[in-house]
Protein backbone atom coordinates (compact mmCIF):
# COMPACT_ATOMS: atom_id res chain seq x y z
CA UNK A 1 0.00 0.00 0.00
CA UNK A 2 1.51 3.37 -1.00
CA UNK A 3 2.13 5.80 1.83
CA UNK A 4 -0.10 8.85 2.13
CA UNK A 5 2.89 11.09 1.51
CA UNK A 6 3.16 9.64 -1.99
CA UNK A 7 -0.15 11.05 -3.15
CA UNK A 8 0.05 13.00 -6.42
CA UNK A 9 1.83 16.30 -5.86
CA UNK A 10 3.25 18.97 -8.07
CA UNK A 11 6.47 17.46 -9.27
CA UNK A 12 8.12 20.89 -9.17
CA UNK A 13 7.98 20.70 -5.37
CA UNK A 14 10.21 17.61 -5.28
CA UNK A 15 13.90 18.10 -4.56
CA UNK A 16 14.80 15.21 -6.86
CA UNK A 17 12.94 16.84 -9.76
CA UNK A 18 14.82 20.10 -9.21
CA UNK A 19 18.09 18.17 -8.96
CA UNK A 20 17.33 16.36 -12.23
CA UNK A 21 16.86 19.73 -13.96
CA UNK A 22 20.05 21.08 -12.39
CA UNK A 23 21.93 18.00 -13.58
CA UNK A 24 20.79 18.74 -17.14
CA UNK A 25 22.23 22.25 -16.77
CA UNK A 26 25.50 20.91 -15.33
CA UNK A 27 25.77 18.50 -18.25
CA UNK A 28 25.37 21.28 -20.85
CA UNK A 29 29.07 21.94 -21.46
CA UNK A 30 29.84 18.21 -21.59
CA UNK A 31 26.98 17.67 -24.04
CA UNK A 32 28.32 20.47 -26.25
CA UNK A 33 31.82 19.02 -26.18
CA UNK A 34 30.49 15.56 -26.93
CA UNK A 35 28.50 16.96 -29.86
CA UNK A 36 31.80 17.95 -31.45
CA UNK A 37 33.58 14.69 -30.62
CA UNK A 38 30.84 12.02 -30.69
CA UNK A 39 27.38 13.08 -31.88
CA UNK A 40 25.82 9.73 -31.02
CA UNK A 41 27.01 9.84 -27.42
CA UNK A 42 25.88 13.48 -27.10
CA UNK A 43 22.43 12.53 -28.38
CA UNK A 44 22.24 9.62 -25.97
CA UNK A 45 23.22 11.92 -23.08
CA UNK A 46 20.52 14.39 -24.06
CA UNK A 47 17.84 11.70 -24.25
CA UNK A 48 18.86 9.95 -21.02
CA UNK A 49 19.14 13.16 -19.01
CA UNK A 50 15.77 14.44 -20.29
CA UNK A 51 14.16 11.09 -19.51
CA UNK A 52 14.75 11.49 -15.77
CA UNK A 53 12.52 14.51 -15.03
CA UNK A 54 9.99 13.43 -17.66
CA UNK A 55 9.50 10.01 -16.09
CA UNK A 56 9.54 11.50 -12.60
CA UNK A 57 6.80 13.96 -13.56
CA UNK A 58 4.68 11.20 -15.04
CA UNK A 59 5.28 8.97 -12.02
CA UNK A 60 3.98 11.59 -9.64
CA UNK A 61 0.61 11.50 -11.43
CA UNK A 62 0.37 7.70 -11.21
CA UNK A 63 -0.14 5.30 -8.35
CA UNK A 64 0.93 1.80 -7.35
CA UNK A 65 2.85 -0.32 -9.83
CA UNK A 66 2.67 2.37 -12.54
CA UNK A 67 4.41 4.87 -10.26
CA UNK A 68 7.02 2.34 -9.18
CA UNK A 69 7.74 1.41 -12.80
CA UNK A 70 8.22 5.01 -13.92
CA UNK A 71 10.50 5.72 -10.96
CA UNK A 72 12.50 2.64 -11.90
CA UNK A 73 12.82 3.97 -15.45
CA UNK A 74 13.95 7.37 -14.11
CA UNK A 75 16.51 5.61 -11.93
CA UNK A 76 17.76 3.60 -14.91
CA UNK A 77 18.10 6.74 -17.01
CA UNK A 78 20.08 8.35 -14.20
CA UNK A 79 22.43 5.37 -14.22
CA UNK A 80 22.76 5.72 -17.99
CA UNK A 81 23.70 9.40 -17.61
CA UNK A 82 26.37 8.39 -15.10
CA UNK A 83 27.75 5.79 -17.46
CA UNK A 84 27.88 8.28 -20.34
CA UNK A 85 29.83 10.71 -18.15
CA UNK A 86 32.24 7.90 -17.24
CA UNK A 87 32.64 6.92 -20.89
CA UNK A 88 33.26 10.54 -21.90
CA UNK A 89 35.96 10.74 -19.26
CA UNK A 90 37.49 7.44 -20.37
CA UNK A 91 37.54 8.66 -23.97
CA UNK A 92 39.31 11.83 -22.88
CA UNK A 93 36.44 14.07 -23.98
CA UNK A 94 35.83 15.37 -20.44
CA UNK A 95 37.82 15.57 -17.25
CA UNK A 96 38.26 17.40 -13.98
CA UNK A 97 35.70 19.43 -12.08
CA UNK A 98 32.84 19.18 -14.64
CA UNK A 99 33.04 15.38 -14.56
CA UNK A 100 33.15 15.33 -10.76
CA UNK A 101 30.17 17.70 -10.54
CA UNK A 102 28.18 15.49 -12.89
CA UNK A 103 29.13 12.32 -10.99
CA UNK A 104 28.15 13.88 -7.65
CA UNK A 105 24.82 14.98 -9.12
CA UNK A 106 24.17 11.54 -10.60
CA UNK A 107 25.01 9.81 -7.31
CA UNK A 108 22.81 12.14 -5.26
CA UNK A 109 19.91 11.90 -7.70
CA UNK A 110 20.22 8.11 -7.82
CA UNK A 111 20.00 7.91 -4.04
CA UNK A 112 16.95 10.16 -3.94
CA UNK A 113 15.15 8.25 -6.69
CA UNK A 114 16.03 4.91 -5.08
CA UNK A 115 14.52 6.00 -1.77
CA UNK A 116 11.41 7.36 -3.49
CA UNK A 117 11.07 4.13 -5.45
CA UNK A 118 11.40 2.05 -2.25
CA UNK A 119 8.54 4.00 -0.70
CA UNK A 120 6.31 2.75 -3.52
CA UNK A 121 7.00 -0.91 -2.75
Amino acid sequence: MPSASLTPVSVRRLDCYQLALELIRVLGPLRQRLAREDRDLASQLRRASASVPLNLAEAMRRTGADRAHLLTVALGSTAEVGAIVDVAEALGVAQGAPVRAAQVGVDRLSAMLYRLRQRCA
